[in-house]
């Protein structure tokens, strides 16, 4: 039986094009992925001063980090968004992984209450009872 041109002339080399694209995919994700969770908490914020409280461990668990600028802006993962938005974006990731998520508020010392309640609002429709604020030791 004759062998098909086509079949003869197949090389047994492996084609590592797909695969040098799908590494460098993978690159680029890391390093934007890495980039938008460091910009959460670099905001410039003057946080609030704390007598007491704990450092935080880390666990392997979801946060959601939310930043409270002076003008009142709530900000999640770099955008500006409403309590509505924010709700939203808490049913969302509670209802995308089985276990409790985090989340953690990072505010500035002089924003008033008013701006936070929303946060904290959220968080209890969403039945996320895991919260945080982001404060500094206390001098003196």
């Amino acid at each position: 039986m004759r062998v098909p041109v086509s079949f003869r002339r197949a090389s047994n080399d492996t084609v590592m094009t797909p695969m040098i694209d799908v590494v460098f995919l993978l690159i680029i994700f890391f390093l934007v992925s890495s980039h938008l969770a460091r910009q959460e908490v670099q905001w410039e914020l003057d946080l609030p001063a704390a007598r007491t409280g704990r450092d935080v461990v880390q666990q392997h668990r979801p946060r959601i980090t939310v930043n409270v600028l002076r003008d009142g802006q709530i900000r999640l993962s770099g955008a500006v968004v409403s309590a509505v938005e924010l709700l939203d974006r808490f049913e969302y990731e509670s209802a995308k992984v089985p276990e409790p998520i985090e989340v953690r508020i990072r505010t500035d010392q002089t924003v008033p209450y008013r701006f936070v309640e929303p946060i904290l609002a959220a968080c209890a429709r969403a039945r996320i009872w895991d919260v945080t604020f982001s404060v500094v030791p206390e001098s003196g």
